[in-house]
């Protein structure tokens, strides 16, 4: 076949890669955002000098990235300057113990027993489980599209792949291998990657502790929006036409093959494939107007949504690493809460302060917190008082950290920032969760019931977080090229 035009509607990470590998496929590409600026959920904000990125906050499995790269002429190296961090974590619990967590295994391993004496084999097994579903779950479930559990039963070599990524238990019920509650809730915390509950969703999630133990959690100097600079860079230099401030207002069909896009100035752009970086639910409630599909799709459940504190904080924090987080007393009861719709009474607190690592990031003599808790997605939060909560929730865990006394809060994202922000149904981060067995066949397909229509990004297979949402874009990129044999 000839040149085809392709149109991206979404100029999120996903949006953006599938257009960089449907432009070096000899695609004409456009890609229309409704923002100033592309990236989506890679987002971040300036404020009295300060610098925060707004969504992801590290970056893993950069190889992901780098293979995009490769296919337009260049490389991750090339383009970024990446620091992998070391410590990864720090956690801390309410009965005052801490953990620093190496990058390398052997370290997390020793770091564990020093912890928790005896817990260190434990991480072992823990860790070597986490390889094994990654190495299974690589070449299938992040193999290829989903619309159906055939699909996914094709790419497996036998049955026994199927126990390998251990989708029956919960991860929680995986995290027993630990005896030490602290670290059950360490590691149930992976379930969070995808704004999940770790009761609910499925141990295939503890490949995320072995990715980060494996592949390391790294930093973009600059920050990460340096990665969203990096990918505008990477398309535009292969062709891809970039419109920001531009809106879709409409996906138009004829005899169930998708034509072109309606913009919100009126102006019609016609296109033989449509790939849509929005929510699933916007996609075919306000663009496309399919009510079946719609309905389809709300069976999904969605993701955790949270709030969000940026904060100039004063002077230096002793100990302070780039990444930490502040467990709860109850996390049962946390999830609980969180699962009723609610914002939790005793919230586990995430810190990202990227001025530890990169001093350009805040003023001299200054932090830049980036704070966030977990909510229900639509959860209502009164600013004022979660702020309170969370910084009274720091200081009662770690005595000293006095922020309330130390900080100007520059800006807050509650739930509802947040879907206005990125049309996310009740800000949700992640789009849909993995909560329950069969999440991952819940979840919106790439491949539409429309001709020539595609989803890709965090709504769809195979979910939200900078590297499955650029896997979404190969799956995408390579349903194009197969549906054109």
């Amino acid at each position: 076949m000839g040149v085809s035009r392709v149109v991206v509607v979404g100029g999120g990470v996903g949006g953006v890669a599938v257009a960089i590998r449907r432009a070096v496929a000899g695609d004409r590409v456009t890609v229309f955002e409704r923002n100033e600026v592309v990236g989506g959920k890679l987002a971040r904000l300036h404020a009295e000098g300060h610098t925060f990125d707004i969504g992801p906050s590290l970056v893993t499995l950069p190889y992901v990235f780098d293979e995009l790269f490769a296919l337009a002429g260049t490389s991750l190296a090339e383009q970024l300057e990446l620091v992998r961090l070391d410590p990864q974590f720090s956690y801390r619990w309410p009965d005052g113990s801490s953990l620093e967590l190496p990058d390398d295994r052997v370290g997390a391993r020793a770091a564990i027993e020093a912890f928790s004496p005896g817990q260190g084999a434990a991480y072992e097994r823990f860790i070597d489980r986490g390889r094994e579903i990654w190495e299974v779950s690589e070449r299938t479930f992040f193999a290829g599209p989903m619309n159906h559990p055939i699909s996914l039963m094709r790419r497996m070599r036998s049955v026994g792949d199927l126990w390998r990524i251990d989708p029956l238990r919960t991860l929680h019920r995986a995290a027993s291998v630990f005896s030490d509650p602290r670290l059950v809730q360490w590691a149930g915390r992976y379930a969070t990657y995808s704004g999940s509950s770790p009761y609910r969703a499925p141990a295939t999630l503890a490949c995320i502790p072995w990715i980060e133990a494996g592949y390391g959690c790294w930093y973009p100097i600059g920050g990460l929006g340096a990665l969203r600079d990096a990918l505008v860079r990477v398309a535009e230099s292969v062709g891809v036409e970039i419109h920001t401030g531009s809106e879709v207002a409409s996906i138009n069909t004829d005899a169930g093959r998708v034509t072109s896009v309606g913009l919100v100035d009126g102006a019609t752009i016609n296109a033989d494939v449509v790939i849509a970086n929005a929510d699933a639910e916007h996609l075919y409630r306000d663009l496309l107007g399919d009510q079946r599909a719609l309905r389809r799709v709300q069976r999904a459940e969605r993701s955790s949504s949270g709030f969000v504190i940026c904060a100039a904080v004063r002077g230096a924090t002793e100990g302070l690493a780039h990444h930490s987080v502040w467990f709860s007393k109850d996390y049962r009861r946390e999830f609980d809460e969180i699962g009723a719709g609610g914002f939790p009474t005793d919230p586990t607190v995430y810190a990202c302060v990227s001025s530890v690592t990169d001093p350009t990031q805040a003023p001299a003599g200054e932090e830049n917190w980036f704070l966030l808790v977990n909510t229900a997605p639509g959860c209502s939060v009164d600013v004022a008082r979660a702020t309170e909560s969370v910084f009274a929730a720091l200081e009662a865990r770690q005595p000293g950290l006095d922020l309330a006394g130390r900080a100007r809060v520059l800006a807050t994202l509650t739930p509802a920032d947040l879907e206005q922000r990125y049309r996310a149904p009740g800000g949700a981060i992640y789009g849909t969760s993995s909560n329950g067995r069969r999440a991952a066949f819940a979840r919106p397909r790439n491949i539409s019931g429309t001709d020539g229509l595609y989803l890709v990004g965090g709504s769809s297979h195979p979910g939200g977080g900078l590297p499955l949402v650029t896997m979404s874009a190969r799956i995408v990129d390579e349903a194009i090229s197969e549906a054109r044999r």
